[in-house]
């Protein structure tokens, strides 16, 4: 199995939520599901990060879906 089975299978509800309403928002149509798939190792990543680190990135929780899909839904 490989890691990004792992992090599907086990990523938490919130992150999924948070990761399906920032895609609703900005990429309505799309399809959501297989973008946010191939980034759902760089979510569990950020994830990772203290509050601290994300502060001294300039980023707050929050904000990790759209700075993970920054470079495909800019703006």
């Amino acid at each position: 199995m490989t890691e990004t089975d792992l992090t599907v299978r086990f990523l938490p509800a919130a992150w999924r939520r948070d990761l399906d309403l920032f895609m609703a928002e900005h990429a309505p149509g799309m399809n959501a599901y297989m973008l946010t798939r191939a980034r759902l190792s760089s979510v569990a990543r950020m994830h990772a990060l203290s509050d601290a680190e994300l502060a001294a990135m300039g980023l707050a929780r929050r904000d990790i879906p759209a700075f993970v899909m920054e470079d495909i839904l800019p703006g």
